[in-house]
């Protein structure tokens, strides 16, 4: 089973996200030299979506919508094998202030209601292209997981009258065997509630809805844990460790959302070297995660590796 990257090299002529090569488009990438933000040649969603019509024969059953948005897609360095870890700690900086830009210019148009930006990283996760990037689906709609999580966040208030998720830091705070990275502006660790062995979440200490509202300083300090985790990940089993990367954040729906705290949410695949954690029968089929390892024993491991032999890249 392939677990991790193969050797890239640092170009990729049939690669479409290298400087200077063609897209499926016709479109011609430019030599970029830093971040590369572009439309996605295959949008999932697109402003020039197809009106539906409700299902025939069972319209209330079978609800419909136009899948209208915009795609795109936002490559971190020219280098086709340059991942976060390989790269400098300013150029993650400017992968974390090209997001935010993204947000602040998406979230302005009148169809966008919210903005998932997602890293599918190995091939183990199905990627289709090794450069490293990430994407950003801004959508008319808002995606199940967010919508379920604000549903957690109101209950949890009108249960014990507290904030979710500040009820989460301070207890990650106080007890930090399951913190892996960390600073005056972000924290990652591994969940209490982990569906996966080695899933982490990263938050900024101060509650944000999206990105858009953060500080220079927070871009600053969220970019260093990013980094120092995915460093740490390289480092654990030594490979380019697969993952699935979301980012959390609220809707961008007209309406305020301040009990949301953004968050990015990492699912890496394997429970050890060459061992994938399959959701199975009651995962898929009972709707509840089985993880056969405790969060603070896999954090204890991600502590003790040493992210420190990266040397910093231009």
């Amino acid at each position: 089973m392939e677990d991790t990257l193969p050797e890239q090299p640092p170009y990729d002529p049939e690669c479409y996200l290298c400087p200077g090569n063609p897209r499926v488009s016709g479109a011609v990438n430019p030599t970029y030299e830093s971040v590369f933000v572009f439309d996605n040649d295959h949008p999932v969603v697109g402003d020039a979506a197809p009106d539906v019509t409700p299902h025939p024969t069972a319209p209330g059953l079978y609800p419909v919508e136009p899948a209208r948005g915009v795609a795109r897609v936002v490559c971190y360095d020219p280098r086709h094998n340059a991942t976060i870890s390989d790269v400098s700690p300013a150029r993650v900086e400017e992968v974390m202030q090209t997001l935010q830009d993204q947000v602040l210019d998406l979230q302005a148009r009148d169809s966008v209601r919210f903005m998932l930006v997602f890293e599918n990283k190995g091939t183990i996760t199905g990627v289709s292209n090794l450069h490293p990037h990430c994407q950003i689906y801004a959508t008319s709609f808002v995606f199940k997981n967010i919508s379920c999580e604000i549903e957690a966040v109101q209950a949890h208030r009108e249960t014990t009258g507290r904030n979710l998720f500040e009820d989460i830091l301070s207890v990650e705070d106080g007890d930090p065997c399951r913190v892996v990275a960390e600073n005056e502006w972000a924290v990652a660790f591994i969940p209490f509630f982990a569906r996966y062995p080695y899933e982490v979440w990263v938050f900024p200490r101060k509650r944000h809805a999206t990105l858009a509202t953060l500080l220079p300083e927070e871009i600053g300090g969220l970019a260093r844990v990013y980094q120092e985790l995915n460093r740490r990940y390289d480092g654990l089993f030594d490979i380019s460790f697969p993952y699935v990367m979301c980012l959390y954040q609220a809707p961008v729906d007209g309406r305020p959302h301040p009990a949301y705290h953004l968050h990015f949410v990492f699912l890496p695949p394997l429970r050890q070297p060459g061992v994938r954690k399959f959701p199975a029968g009651p995962e898929l089929g009972g709707g509840n995660y089985m993880c056969d390892a405790l969060p603070e024993v896999t954090a204890a491991t991600l502590q003790a590796v040493d992210h420190s032999r990266w040397k910093e890249t231009p």
